[in-house]
């Protein structure tokens, strides 16, 4: 038996380029895109403007990934955000967002995709009690699991959902192209009496569709052709993603008209509706479920990497650093990360609805800490100028202040858009900052 060195109980670059695109296609493009459209369409109006919207979200997204990719190749680490913001800000500032991210962002991004999921299987089997929270929780363990048994189980996994997400998205692009919607059941649909303009409401609902690329970044050092292949992992991904939700938007756009979309409650539903009937009703509920399958298992892959690394700095939590070298697999973090979600999703089945709880309780504090990465660019040009940077952010410092600017903007909408939630997740950052004087001397 191979005896164990302490570098083999750390990651190995075993992600090919094609596995991190896909990672990051596979969490950008979730069930997001079945649900915001409709939104958009009320807030702009006319086709021309609800496209452009669209568009802009695309290009404030790559200007972003600009900057991190700046970041993530001239600092690679599985820690991604933890790693840039501690040799930014100092290791306080870090803790704070890994306890952000172990008890609020990451786990909560994982608890509301699950409730998607959950909430359309309800509806197969309403007879099962508490149907929702159970079917959420039953997917958080299995995707977990599947993680638990290493790296290439885990991207092997996540390359298979994003090829069937992918085909269902060029099956609701085919229909849209080439189905005509039946005319007594498109009559049925409600239509949008009112649609004023507002341009920044629809831009928020487009970045909120277009979060998740930065999570790239936690992979950085694991990639098999070295960290200097971010760049193109992040534009072919913020290039590919932008596309397909051109197209689908167009289908959707095709079909159901403006006024149709912008009073729909779930418009690939609709979509489906008036032209396959039944089984398309069928079909867009698989897709939503694939869709965000997928996003669920990147965000769990990614996750369990800002743990390990904590569990790296911190003594305290120096479980979360256990790495399996057999399977490649931050073990305890990936047990620890489905034991939160899991509990989140136990809250949520207390409330109204545990999807818009699990949004509400995310939102602010994951739109501050993305705002102090871009931040942490302007820091790190200074404090360590002499760092080899593969990679500069074009026409600096413009692109990071209109990224910095979009993420302020973002995170006082999520403050002023949001419930009771966003309260909740700010009192539990508030629990770190409580934390740090105690778990950082230790």
């Amino acid at each position: 038996m191979k005896e164990e060195t302490p570098e083999s109980r750390t990651p190995r670059p075993l992600i090919r380029t094609v596995d991190a695109i896909a990672l990051v296609i596979g969490i950008v493009v979730g069930a997001g895109i079945f649900r915001t459209p409709s939104l958009v369409a009320a807030h702009t109006g006319t086709p021309g403007l609800f496209f452009a919207v669209w568009l802009l979200g695309g290009l404030i997204s790559l200007v972003g990934a600009l900057c991190y990719a700046e970041l993530s190749t001239t600092f690679p680490h599985t820690g991604g955000d933890y790693h840039f913001l501690m040799r930014a800000f100092g290791k306080r500032f870090a803790f704070l967002f890994a306890w952000a991210r172990l008890s609020v962002i990451q786990t909560g991004s994982i608890a509301l995709l699950a409730y998607i999921i959950g909430d359309y299987l309800s509806q197969l089997y309403p007879t099962v009690p508490y149907a929702s929270p159970v079917f959420a929780g039953l997917v958080v363990i299995t995707l977990t699991a599947v993680n638990l048994l290493g790296v290439k189980f885990g991207t092997g996994t996540q390359n298979v959902l994003f090829v069937i997400e992918l085909l269902g998205l060029l099956c609701v692009m085919a229909v849209g192209f080439l189905i005509r919607p039946a005319p007594e059941a498109l009559e049925a649909l409600p239509r949008a009496t009112e649609m004023p303009a507002s341009i920044g409401l629809a831009l928020v609902f487009v970045l909120l569709t277009f979060g998740g690329w930065n999570e790239a970044g936690y992979i950085s050092a694991e990639l098999k052709a070295g960290s200097r292949r971010m760049v193109g992992v992040l534009v072919v991904s913020i290039a590919v993603t932008t596309m397909l939700y051109l197209l689908v938007n167009w289908s959707f756009l095709q079909v159901l008209g403006m006024d149709r979309m912008a009073a729909s409650a779930a418009v690939g539903i609709d979509l489906m509706r008036v032209t396959l009937g039944e089984p398309g009703e069928f079909l867009i509920g698989i897709m939503v479920a694939m869709a965000t399958l997928t996003s669920i298992n990147a965000t769990i892959f990614t996750g369990a990497r800002t743990n390990y690394a904590l569990g790296r700095d911190v003594k305290a939590f120096a479980a979360l650093s256990r790495w399996n070298p057999r399977t490649s697999a931050p073990t305890t973090a990936l047990l620890v990360q489905s034991g939160i979600a899991l509990a989140l999703i136990v809250l949520g089945a207390f409330t109204r609805d545990g999807f818009q709880s699990m949004v509400d309780f995310t939102a602010p504090v994951f739109w501050l800490f993305f705002l102090s990465t871009g931040i942490s660019l302007f820091v790190l040009r200074k404090k360590e100028p002499g760092a080899i940077r593969p990679f500069r952010v074009p026409f600096y410092p413009v692109i990071p202040l209109v990224f910095c600017a979009s993420c302020v903007y973002l995170l006082y909408s999520s403050l002023a858009y949001t419930g009771v939630g966003s309260l909740v997740g700010v009192g539990v950052l508030a629990v770190g900052f409580i934390l740090i004087n105690t778990v950082i001397s230790v």
